[in-house]
């Protein structure tokens, strides 16, 4: 097996509008340190792909009764109809030993692009039920996610004392409700808060500071040793 055939994957899912963004510059900070330390990154923008986030009756093949957004992903499934985009993406999330949702915090959340990836792409039957459990026995189980985010708010706004409350709080229905929920194990976040409001030397060290946590994290994994020691 070639070192390049060993390498781990790391599939970044990316949704911000602008290109020069310093949400887009921070997710190329660190698809770069990932490389760094080993791994393949695939990426995904959503924005440059013209995604669709809608989750519609008309991507699944003709079936009778009310329209059940699940059961249609099962019956796409099992009998091999998933539409063509989306079924790139599921093998795309499928062969990635790390995925990393990079996006900018809009209402406490993700924005609605990114949301809607999660609705079509995480599939039932695929990644989750059917022939998959949950958690622990999900698809996904054994591989690794992480958020990586900003903020329009300070990091002392996001304190348990702060105007807005924990971070962990937002967070809470992601790490759980989306990402473990389908077997990940979720690794620490890595944030930039309130980017919008520092000096151009201040963005700087705050993408430095991105390269080292993100090199940090990929180290603490021990999946890029791992490979590198077959």
């Amino acid at each position: 097996m070639s070192t390049l055939d060993a390498a781990p994957t790391a599939l970044i899912v990316h949704a911000h509008p602008e290109p020069h963004s310093f949400s887009t510059a921070q997710m190329a900070t660190a698809a770069q340190a990932l490389r760094d330390t080993g791994y393949r990154v695939d990426i995904l923008d959503l924005y440059a792909d013209a995604w669709s986030p809608v989750l519609a009756r008309e991507e699944f093949a003709p079936a009778e009764g009310p329209f059940k957004p699940q059961a249609a992903q099962m019956r796409a499934i099992e009998d091999g109809t998933l539409d063509a985009t989306v079924k790139a993406h599921l093998d795309r999330l499928l062969a990635a030993d790390l995925l990393v949702l990079s996006f900018p915090m809009w209402w406490f959340s993700l924005p609605a692009i990114l949301k809607g990836w999660v609705d079509r792409v995480f599939v039932m039957g695929g990644v989750f039920g059917g022939d998959h459990g949950l958690f622990g026995d999900a698809a996904l189980a054994g591989k690794q996610a992480m958020l990586l985010l900003t903020t329009g708010g300070p990091s002392e706004s996001f304190h348990p004392e702060g105007t807005f409350g924990p971070m962990e709080d937002f967070l809470f229905h992601i790490h759980r409700g989306m990402l473990e929920f389908v077997g990940y194990h979720v690794l620490n976040p890595v944030i930039t808060y309130g980017p919008a409001h520092m000096t151009d030397q201040e963005r700087a060290a705050a993408l430095e500071s991105v390269r080292d946590s993100v090199t940090l994290i990929a180290g603490e994994t021990g999946t890029s040793r791992a490979y590198a020691a077959r």
